[in-house]
């Protein structure tokens, strides 16, 4: 075992950890935090719409001043992205229910929907217009058709996170845990693990481990993951039976408890 490790246990509310099975509700704290980053991408993306109605309005007024339009395309992209960052953080914060595939979808995936929203009006404008040139309709279709490319890329979120994937991932901890939603991490790491000497963690690459709930490990480093060495440790030692958990999830499945998304 690494003599060297830092532990560091992560401070926050923790009255979600008295929660029914299969039930999740971020706590507070995660929820202010959530709606504070919610409000900087609003007003980010807010900032890049309107970078973008300057640029077709100086695309519709020849002649074109060509680094003014570029330059507010990128200004458009730096915005947009930021503020798909800050969404997607705040996510896995306070993050959306499944229940309403629509509505999760928006929630999960607005970062890409606010990328088309911010750059494919203008390329049309550019395309369209027959105030440009065809070579000044080549150069600042293409920027403007990568700058959506890109914000697109970054605004997907390819592992979104769902109340009832928290919910999930909570129960299987806590089952194996001795009733305990607690899990080890760390910077570079991409599990979470039950023992904080799992030989995964304890090499001399290891300088610090993180400390906390399932939904911590998921807010601050996007940890979705258990490992399973940790896992199937703990059930030989234990002696747990797979088909309990499994009985234990079907109780608490569509027929069972609401899962609760706390809103």
């Amino acid at each position: 075992m690494s003599e060297h490790r830092k532990i560091t246990r992560v401070e926050g509310d923790a009255s979600q950890t008295q929660r029914p099975a299969g039930t999740f509700t971020a706590t507070a704290e995660s929820k202010g935090k959530a709606l504070q980053l919610r409000i900087i991408a609003g007003i980010l993306w807010a900032l890049a719409i309107a970078a973008q109605v300057v640029a077709i309005s100086m695309v519709l007024k020849p002649p074109i001043n060509m680094p003014w339009v570029i330059g507010l395309i990128v200004i458009d992209l730096v915005l947009v992205v930021i503020g798909s960052q800050l969404w997607k953080k705040s996510n896995r914060l306070d993050p959306a229910s499944e229940k309403n595939k629509f509505m999760f979808f928006m929630q999960s995936q607005l970062g890409l929907v606010v990328s088309v929203i911010a750059f494919l009006p203008l390329i049309i404008f550019i395309l369209t217009s027959k105030k440009i040139d065809g070579k000044q309709k080549a150069i600042l279709g293409s920027i403007a058709g990568v700058a959506l490319l890109i914000a697109g890329v970054t605004g997907v979120d390819f592992n979104p996170p769902s109340v009832e994937q928290y919910a999930e991932q909570t129960d299987r901890v806590e089952w194996l845990n001795d009733g305990r939603d607690f899990v080890y991490w760390t910077k570079s790491g991409t599990v979470y693990h039950l023992e904080n000497d799992c030989s995964y963690i304890t090499s001399a690459k290891t300088s610090e481990v993180f400390e906390g709930t399932v939904a911590q490990a998921r807010e601050l480093k996007n940890i979705s993951n258990l490992c399973s060495r940790c896992e199937n440790k703990i059930i030989q030692e234990k002696g747990l039976n797979e088909a309990d958990y499994g009985k234990a999830a079907e109780e608490i499945s569509p027929s069972g408890p609401e899962l609760n998304s706390g809103e």
